[in-house]
């Protein structure tokens, strides 16, 4: 979600935290500000909108100094404007912070003789320092004291008049980076922000505070005690956070699926063995039931992971929504196994389902892009997707790793299990080694799909269909095209929709099907039969069999690549990413960054 910079050195700072903001963007935010120490007096900037106004309020009015700290906002507390802005500011300290202190009002009701001036949570972390002060305490000690009285989730950066030769930082449940430089150090929410400044990063444990100089860095676990945390050595991701030849980071991610797909499964399949390299400490073998457990498209990756253990496995799973999964106090065994699904592994409502489980005494894994985030280092096992930083805030190459990481999942633990032989194993492992040539060659029917997409511009509604393992698919269509065009669209499966939602359906309602030959075609074929006599506009995503035998009963048919039945599910989803991101295009919507979402959501 908010992103937050700092820099303390002794150059100039002001230009390098605007652009580490830049990098930031890609999580989503409405308001942006930097605090800078000049002369030992903080000076501020903010401007609601984009960072561009920020830029231009500089130009007015400049500011800079040898240390500072710089925020994007997206709002929680407070509506988006300059006042709610970051970073927040009480008599001698300036704070920036991602998350939400939920005890804002209370601590607030404790320091009547302060003047709030903000609706935000977030003042109150500037207040409770600064008020320390004015009661004596040195810096650091105000710093401690305030972190003592916080409840809920928040990275903070703080500066301290008085103490202009240090920047104090501190996490707890939201991701924040120590960046080591030449004579300077970085704070980062992520690797990217710092990517053009430092690529060796210490990540902050859960309830870290640090104190960074020029030259050096203080690391405090949660019960004050000195600690050091592993220094980690990152590569790349500067060169990945160029667009390169394409308009947006969300089309260039579409077309990295083919690499992104193959890393995967270099990490998962034995090619010149044909079979799955099951993560060390993973045995299905002893599990009665597998939970996935995600938040938006992870979670539909996690459905599509349920029809794979369930079919392909045998092994019964549950696929639950994690902001609802501990508030219904699911009823869980010990000899379960709970996998998390987080492209970032900092998902708040899905790391507090992980903790849940684990005080439950269940075996966790969590399925991550991020190998340094939370949840992998706090499950029993952790398994990269190998898609590299996705910037764009609809996921696409996230989901389809996740799809494949548990798409070889489900083949290792039906060995485990028995049930089925290595000469299966084999024949499931080669189909998986060729999706990244069947991934290519969908999206060679990108103008194809470009050309559907500019007969959505105008529809109200979209509803998408699909049956079996194309419902994750059908589901995931509709979120994508709402998430990016801010076309209302709704999926269902498809043998639901004479329970209700086709009584929505009217003359000229776009329909998309996603709907390859298999052995629940002709099912689909009825229910793409009953939307058609009511006047809708059939878009029939498909392959080459199904394209034959629909031919005269769609409007439009879109064929994309045979694949087996393991497979064809994330050679589908290749087109409904197209769809949606023409439609967006074609409508003159904001791509990479849609209104009112975040990359990263760590907040509950």
């Amino acid at each position: 979600m908010c992103g937050i910079v700092g820099i303390i050195g002794r150059k100039s700072v002001t230009e390098r935290l605007v652009s580490g903001l830049k990098r930031l963007e890609y999580r989503g935010y409405d308001s942006a500000g930097i605090a800078v120490m000049t002369d030992g007096a903080i000076q501020r900037c903010r401007a609601k909108g984009k960072i561009a106004n920020l830029e231009t309020c500089l130009g007015k009015d400049p500011i800079d100094g040898p240390s500072g700290i710089a925020h994007t906002r997206w709002a929680t507390h407070g509506a988006p404007s300059e006042i709610n802005a970051h970073p927040h500011r009480a008599g001698r300290v300036a704070v920036v912070h991602n998350g939400i202190i939920e005890n804002y009002d209370e601590i607030r009701k404790a320091l009547p003789h302060r003047d709030f001036v903000t609706e935000t949570d977030t003042e109150v972390a500037a207040h409770l320092i600064d008020d320390a002060l004015e009661r004596g305490l040195s810096p650091r000690a105000a710093v401690g004291h305030a972190l003592s009285q916080f409840r809920g989730a928040y990275a903070l950066g703080v500066l301290i008049e008085g103490a202009e030769d240090e920047i104090y930082c501190a996490r707890h449940g939201s991701p924040l980076a120590i960046g080591y430089g030449d004579g300077e150090m970085y704070l980062g929410s992520d690797a990217l922000a710092l990517a053009p400044l430092t690529d060796k990063l210490v990540y902050l444990e859960e309830g870290d505070w640090a104190v960074l100089r020029r030259d050096a860095v203080e690391i405090f676990d949660k019960d004050n005690n000195p600690v050091e945390r592993p220094i980690t050595e990152v590569s790349g991701v500067d060169e990945i956070a160029d667009k390169g030849q394409f308009p947006h980071y969300m089309l260039k991610e579409i077309h990295e699926q083919p690499e992104t797909l193959a890393q995967t499964l270099s990490h998962y399949l034995d090619l010149g063995e044909m079979r799955v390299d099951m993560p060390k400490g993973l045995d299905f073998a002893g599990v009665d039931r597998v939970v996935i457990v995600a938040c938006g498209t992870a979670y539909l990756a996690g459905m599509l992971g349920k029809y794979m253990l369930e079919q392909v496995a045998g092994l019964a799973t549950d696929i639950d929504i994690a902001s609802e999964f501990r508030y219904r106090d699911p009823v869980l065994s010990p000899d379960s196994l709970m996998i998390v699904v987080s492209q970032s592994g900092e998902t708040a409502d899905t790391l507090a389902a992980l903790r849940y489980a684990k005080e439950a005494g269940l075996k966790t894994a969590a399925l991550v892009n991020v190998m340094s985030s939370t949840m992998a280092r706090e499950a029993d096992v952790a398994m990269p997707i190998k898609a590299g930083p996705e910037i764009g805030v609809a996921s696409t190459k996230a989901f389809t790793s996740q799809a494949c990481a548990l798409a070889a999942l489900a083949v290792g633990a039906a060995v485990q299990r028995g049930r089925i032989d290595t000469d299966e194993a084999g024949r499931h492992c080669r189909d998986l080694a060729v999706l990244p040539q069947r991934v290519s060659e969908a999206l060679q029917q990108s103008e194809a799909i470009r050309g559907t997409a500019q007969t959505l511009t105008q529809a109200r509604s979209i509803f998408f269909l699909g049956r079996g393992p194309m419902v994750p698919i059908a589901l995931e269509g509709a979120l994508k095209l709402k998430e990016i065009s801010y076309i209302h669209a709704e999926g269902y499966a498809a043998g639901e929709l004479k329970h209700g939602p086709i009584a929505l359906i009217e003359d000229g309602t776009p329909v998309i099907i996603v709907a390859p030959e298999d052995a629940l075609f002709e099912k689909t074929v009825s229910n793409l039969q009953e939307v058609a006599a009511r006047g809708a506009r059939i878009v029939l995503f498909t392959d080459a069999a199904g394209a034959e035998a629909a031919s005269e009963l769609s409007d439009t048919i879109l064929s994309l690549p045979d694949a087996p039945s393991l497979t064809a599910p994330i050679v589908q989803a290749i087109g409904q990413q197209l769809l949606a991101y023409h439609t967006a295009v074609a409508l003159g919507t904001d791509v990479d960054q849609p209104r009112n979402l975040a990359k990263s959501v760590t907040v509950e």
